[in-house]
């Protein structure tokens, strides 16, 4: 069979670095020879039963099994059907089929665009660039019970074996807290079952339009062990053919001219001379055709055990590792679906959750403990040549210079590692649900710690690492102390708490009509500390290398590459979100609900080393929402929608302050 994939959109992007951004460029995702032929699937549309009718879909919106015609949220869902039809195997694809998502790729500092670095957005609520030191995301992601929610990209987790994903719309934050200010996303996978030997396999093979060839294995066994006791092993490897050329391109307004590129201040200084040509370097030693490639390898295994007639437990591991070369977007000037870049440029992108889910009954009330361990580790480096050209323009590249205080030839890399870790426990206590009253309540605890590292390098000309060896290279005395080559350095640990209590109460007031209220009480407790910034020969005077000295001792290093330490500092925060709905039911196939909700996102630092600037608030988003759901001529047309307003008032925005700073 062949796995297709259809998107012929190039949505506008941008490209932050630390001190600017980059508006060059347009992201091209991946488009199928197969053209749109699927790309008008009504994302509405269920699987129809033998007579044709629609099916029932079920969804755990709130916390609990319900048809998804009874529950009063916007919701989009793809089941295990549909998402096989779609041929969906990874963000990039369920997005296109879900209107009320946009995203965009590579927002981090120095990424190349690559799969793992996409942020998603809910309703158009966006504000700004995303920043590693700055907010949290907006959407919450979810990952059967747990939240898989990052701050430098949504996990892009492989679609092979899964149940369903479920898009709810609006804000989330009574059942499911921060970052779910303006919706959430979760992708349930199937469990083991001790009723019946299953497996699957699929092999397809893939050709990327203007691109290269891919091909991807999935496989899935589910094993029962005896009439309580089952595992389900799923496994993947895949290939995605590149479709992005570099190439000895030209773009005379960023210098470059048939692959040449020249700088405007190193030309103009005595004695750098370059086997190009005065001031000039070459791409020629990285061009390549459909050289943005990714291979994708990850596998799950899932353990269910029932214990007596009421209780289960659900152990899960599973691990993705993806690694990328080349860069995911175009420079339109250069041509279509090509750039013409100077340096390396690849990505390895890993991350493993080991999860535990224990449900059971107590008397008639239903209990759930939802508790994993996530560990995200990644490594990149890009080419940042374009960057330091337009600083030259602006005359910063004369304070370039080699340790023979000659002007160096001003190529910047950015080296980038990260390590993410992540705990989180939920417990929670749900009543009969066939109660007239009935509720769900609830605490949380979640930490997260990102150990964060940036390393921007000027290794200058004929250079074989980017790392010392070479004369030409940036001079020590302006380097960040320690890092040869490095002019800034970003070395952070941030550590994000948060801990909340919450409970959701339902009343049916009548047989058809239904008043249900929400509260989440929340505390956040976030910390950055580490180091940013120049080295003090280049940039003293800014104060952002400045380091702390107390009784004549610089603060030592909190973090391993760092020299010192010049940023400590901690943001705290409570409060709370709450949620409103009426429900009415005019027959069993028709429905309408009326909500008034809140979400929000934690507060935090401002990460600049200029005095008196306090921390970030927690912002909110207010939802006023009028929806229906309905089902006609017996189930063969089904029919929701909605109409909201979204108040969004003294929101967190990232923008760039004294010495370009975010």
């Amino acid at each position: 069979m062949t796995r297709s994939r259809s998107d012929t959109s190039r949505p506008q992007g941008h490209h932050a670095g630390r001190s600017g951004s980059r508006t060059m460029l347009r992201y091209a995702p991946l488009a199928s020879a197969i053209s749109a032929i699927l790309a008008g699937f009504p994302v509405a549309q269920a699987v129809a039963d033998s007579e044709g009718a629609l099916d029932e879909i079920v969804v755990t919106a709130q916390k609990k099994v319900e048809n998804m015609q009874d529950v009063p949220i916007s919701i989009e869902v793809l089941d295990s059907a549909k998402l096989e039809k779609l041929h969906i195997a990874n963000l990039d694809d369920y997005v296109k089929f879900s209107p009320s998502v946009a995203y965009v790729r590579g927002e981090g500092q120095g990424g190349n665009g690559q799969p793992g670095t996409s942020h998603i957005y809910m309703r158009g609520v966006v504000s700004g660039g995303t920043n590693h030191s700055g907010s949290q995301p907006s959407v919450g992601s979810y990952l059967d019970e747990q939240p898989v929610t990052t701050i430098d990209g949504t996990v892009d987790v492989h679609i092979y074996d899964i149940q369903r994903i479920e898009v709810l719309e609006g804000p989330q934050g009574t059942l499911y807290g921060a970052s779910s200010q303006a919706g959430t996303v979760r992708i349930i996978t199937n469990k083991p079952d001790p009723t019946k030997f299953a497996a699957s396999y699929e092999i397809g093979g893939n050709h990327v339009q203007h691109g290269g060839f891919g091909y991807s294995v999935d496989g899935m066994v589910n094993l029962p062990l005896s009439p309580t006791l089952a595992v389900r092993l799923v496994g993947w490897k895949e290939h995605d053919g590149g479709f992005i050329d570099n190439v000895a391109g030209t773009n005379a307004s960023a210098g470059i001219i048939n692959g040449v590129l020249t700088f405007p201040t190193w030309s103009a200084a005595p004695g750098n001379d370059g086997s190009i040509g005065k001031g000039s370097i070459s791409n020629a030693a990285y061009v390549k055709n459909n050289y943005n490639t990714v291979d994708t390898v990850g596998g799950r295994a899932a353990l269910k055990l029932d214990i007596g007639d009421n209780w289960t437990i659900t152990p899960t591991v599973m691990g993705q590792r993806v690694t990328s070369e080349g860069f995911f977007a175009e420079d339109p000037v250069v041509g279509d679906l090509k750039v013409a870049h100077f340096g390396p440029e690849y990505s390895d992108d890993s991350w493993m959750q080991s999860a535990l889910t224990v449900e059971g009954k107590v008397s008639n009330f239903d209990i759930v403990y939802a508790g994993a361990y996530m560990k995200r580790t990644s490594h990149s480096i890009a080419d940042y040549a374009d960057y330091s050209y337009f600083y030259d323009l602006a005359g910063s590249g004369s304070s370039w210079r080699d340790s023979n205080k000659n002007i160096i030839m001003p190529q910047q890399l950015v080296v980038s590692k990260s390590a993410f870790e992540k705990f989180s426990h939920e417990l929670r206590v749900s009543t009969p649900q066939d109660l007239p009253v009935r509720a769900t309540a609830g605490v949380f605890v979640q930490r997260q710690m990102h150990r964060i590292y940036e390393d921007y390098v000027m290794p200058g000309y004929n250079f074989s690492s980017p790392y010392g060896g070479n004369a030409e290279g940036l001079d020590p005395a302006l380097s960040v102390p320690g890092l040869p080559n490095t002019i800034w350095l970003t070395d952070e640990t941030r550590v994000d708490r948060d801990k909340a209590i919450f409970a959701q109460v339902t009343w049916d007031i009548t047989s058809q009509l239904a008043l249900s209220g929400g509260e989440r009480y929340f505390k956040t407790d976030n910390t950055l500390e580490g180091f940013f910034g120049y080295g003090a020969g280049f940039s003293s005077h800014t104060g952002e290398a400045a380091c702390p000295v107390v009784n004549g001792v610089e603060r030592p290093p909190v973090t391993v590459g760092a020299p010192c330490t010049n940023l400590d500092k901690r943001g705290t925060d409570n409060g709370h979100v709450p949620r409103v709905n009426l429900t009415y039911k005019i027959d069993k196939d028709k429905m309408l609900f009326a909500t008034w909700s809140k979400g929000f996102r934690p507060g935090g630092v401002n990460r600049t080393a200029q005095p008196g600037v306090p921390p970030y608030q927690a912002d909110f988003l207010t939802n006023y929402e009028i929806g229906w759901k309905t089902q006609w001529f017996d189930h063969h047309l089904r029919w929701n929608g909605a109409i909201f307003q979204e108040d969004w008032k003294n929101f967190q925005f990232s923008f760039l302050g004294l010495n370009s700073v975010t």
